[in-house]
C-alpha cells in the first residue's frame, strides 16, 4: 500500500517539476518544436517514467538531470538568438521545394521530402493542384509555406465565360486532381479514377512533346490542362 502511495505522490510531484520546467523553457507549439526541443521533451519524459517506475531511487537523481537539460535548453535558446550560425545548426534552414512554380528534386532528396509529404501538405493548405504554386517553403519545424500563383483578373464577362468552361470541364472531367506520374512511374490507380488509360497518357505526352515519361517528375491533369515538371538533370 505504501508503494502504491509513494509512486502517486511522486508522479504528481514529478508533473508538477515538468509543468515548472516547460513553462520556464518557453512557449512553443507542438508542429513547431527545433529538433533540440524535441530531444530535451522526449529525454525529461524518459527520465520521469523512470523515476515513477523505481519508487526506491532517489527522486534527486532524477530532478538534477532534468533541471540541467533545461539549463543546456535556455542557454543554447539565448545563444541562437544572438548567433545565426548557431540558429542554423540547431534550428535548421527553410528548404525551397517548389521555386517559380519548378519542383526541385535535390532539396527534396536532401530532406528525404517524397512526392507524397508534398501533396498531403498542399491539401491540408487547400492547395488542389501543384500548377498553383509558386514557391512552397518547407520550414524547419516541418510545416509545409504555400505561396500560391497570381490569377490574371479580366473583365466581368470574361469571368462568366471561364467559370461556365471551368464548369463543364469539371463535370466532364471530375474535379479530383491526381498526380498521374510520380518519379517517372505512371499512376495506374488515379488514371482510373478520371477515367484515363495508360495509351491515352502517353498519346497526349507525346503531342506536348514528351516521349519519355521516365523523365517526368510529375504529371498531374486538371480541367484538360497538364502540370509536368521534368527531372533534375
Amino acid at each position: 500500500m505504501e508503494e502504491y502511495v509513494l509512486m502517486i505522490v511522486r508522479t504528481i510531484f514529478l508533473y508538477i517539476v515538468i509543468l515548472f520546467i516547460f513553462r520556464v523553457m518557453g512557449k512553443r507549439e507542438i508542429g513547431e518544436l527545433s529538433v533540440l526541443d524535441l530531444v530535451v521533451f522526449i529525454m525529461i519524459a524518459e527520465m520521469a517514467v523512470m523515476a515513477i517506475e523505481n519508487p526506491k531511487d532517489p527522486l534527486i537523481h532524477t530532478i538534477i538531470p532534468m533541471f540541467l537539460l533545461m539549463g543546456i535548453q535556455i542557454i543554447l535558446a539565448y545563444v541562437s538568438l544572438k548567433s545565426q550560425r548557431i540558429r542554423d545548426v540547431i534550428d535548421g534552414k527553410p528548404s525551397v521545394i517548389i521555386n517559380n512554380g519548378k519542383i526541385d528534386e535535390k532539396v527534396m532528396r536532401k530532406q528525404r521530402y517524397n512526392f507524397d509529404d508534398l501533396l498531403i501538405q498542399l491539401r491540408d493548405k487547400n492547395v488542389k493542384n501543384v500548377a498553383d504554386v509558386e514557391f512552397a517553403i518547407l520550414e524547419p519545424s516541418g510545416k509545409l509555406s504555400v505561396f500560391e500563383k497570381k490569377k490574371n483578373e479580366g473583365s466581368s464577362a470574361d469571368q462568366d465565360k471561364d467559370k461556365d468552361k471551368d464548369k463543364d470541364k469539371k463535370q466532364e472531367e471530375g474535379s479530383l486532381n491526381l498526380p498521374l506520374i510520380m518519379d517517372g512511374k505512371i499512376q495506374e490507380e488515379h488514371l482510373k479514377k478520371v477515367n484515363k488509360t495508360n495509351l491515352w497518357l502517353r498519346q497526349q505526352l507525346r503531342s506536348l512533346g514528351y516521349k519519355d515519361f521516365k523523365n517526368i517528375s510529375f504529371c498531374s491533369y486538371d480541367n484538360g490542362v497538364f502540370f509536368i515538371d521534368l527531372k533534375d538533370e
